[in-house]
């Protein structure tokens, strides 16, 4: 499929080209002249004036060769049968109309000028020598099959700037489509990590502080403990708020930090109990997983403590952690139904979304939902291939 991809021309392009007409047509024109002169034969207004006149015609026509390139160039060709100077008029409308590279047209044009060169002599009393005749038929479609195989040339250069230009644009809106998702990717991450070390210690101070709040019955060395849970979680908090800071500032070189895995699952419920959950731990975990697995069963219990804090405070909250090596390393939150009605914290909404997340580039599975003594559970399920399996493979 050939397209038209020829760009519009300012008035300098239309007027070289008009000059480079003229300039190959004015030769033959006065070349006729001077065989007539040679032949003494009668020149007549003709060559002066309407030789010129139907040139400068069709050097005029070729300024709408773009808008109607067939017409135009079968007209011109026709034309320059009663006209030596609007030869080059005629190989320039040849040459244009073949950019189109359409077999069919650019037939139908040469052949138009060579017919009409043919008839060209017969304005001018122009003696032709014996034999001739293949001269005049061979020089008008040697003219003709340059100009041609010149308008094919550039015609097939202009189709290859186009698609090298639309590969060059397609490529910056890839680029750009990549960037922006980069930029989402990242902004997912950043708010991944924020809540998973902000939502827990947050969540942890606001139970403390409602405690404090509603607890009216409390005594001294009781609030004593509340506030300083609060400051301690504070504390805490701006400490790690501090450590994902500097990750987001360091150099893409630097390393990041290891993060917490599986061994660090009995300090989060240390810390949990201290702030007043009631937590219990159960554990038959066998061996070591990999840290993807360990690092996402760590963000699993805390993300169920900090749900348990939110929605369920003072309520008792049971971990159960299951697997070997070969199996399935399982993870189970469950908590009772809340104690008290105690004023909850905002919420973001994205803590489970992000988990389920997180477990799924694990491989593994999470559910969560409401027990049927309205508290809720809160459970995964992570590959724990076997080493030394793998190893053999």
């Amino acid at each position: 499929m050939n397209i038209d991809v020829a760009p519009r021309l300012g008035w300098w392009q239309q007027t070289w080209r008009l000059a480079a007409a003229a300039a190959v047509g004015i030769p033959l024109w006065l070349s006729t002249g001077v065989l007539l002169r040679w032949q003494a034969a009668e020149t007549g207004s003709w060559f002066l004036i309407g030789d010129p006149l139907v040139a400068f015609g069709c050097l005029t026509a070729l300024l709408w060769r773009r808008r109607f390139p067939l017409t135009v160039a079968v007209t011109i060709a026709i034309a320059s049968t009663a006209s030596a100077l609007a030869t080059g008029a005629a190989l320039v409308a040849l040459g244009s109309i073949s950019t189109r590279r359409r077999p069919v047209e650019i037939g139908v044009v040469g052949l138009a000028y060579v017919t009409a060169s043919q008839f060209t002599v017969e304005f001018y009393p122009v003696q032709s020598t014996p034999g001739s005749w293949w001269l005049q038929l061979t020089l008008p479609t040697l003219t003709a099959g340059i100009a041609a195989a010149a308008g094919m040339a550039i015609g097939a250069r202009r189709v290859e700037v186009r698609s090298l230009r639309d590969r060059a644009e397609s490529a910056e809106r890839e680029q750009a489509a990549r960037a922006a998702q980069a930029r989402a990717l990242e902004r997912n991450r950043i708010a991944r990590e924020m809540h998973d070390v902000l939502a827990h210690r947050i969540s942890l101070v606001a139970m403390q502080a409602g405690v404090l709040d509603h607890r009216g019955d409390l005594g001294a060395e009781e609030s004593r403990v509340l506030v300083r849970g609060i400051a301690e979680g504070s504390r805490q908090a701006l400490e790690e708020l501090r450590d994902v800071l500097g990750v987001l500032r360091a150099d893409p070189g630097c390393p990041e930090p290891p993060q917490p895995s599986l061994d660090r699952i009995p300090d989060l419920v240390s810390d949990a109990r201290t702030s007043g959950l009631d937590v219990a731990l159960t554990t038959t975990v066998t061996g070591t997983p990999s840290d993807v697995a360990g690092r996402t069963c760590y963000r699993i219990v805390q993300e169920g403590l900090t749900n348990a804090a939110k929605h369920a405070p003072g309520a008792p909250v049971h971990i159960t952690l299951e697997g070997t090596p070969g199996d399935t390393l399982h993870v189970s939150v469950r908590n009772s139904p809340a104690a008290t009605e105690t004023a909850r914290p905002p919420a973001s909404g994205f803590g489970l979304l992000g988990l389920t997340e997180r477990v799924g580039l694990a491989g593994g599975e999470l559910s969560h939902h409401p027990t049927p003594e309205d508290g809720y559970v809160l459970t995964a399920r992570l590959p724990w291939p076997n080493p030394t399996h793998e190893k053999r493979v």
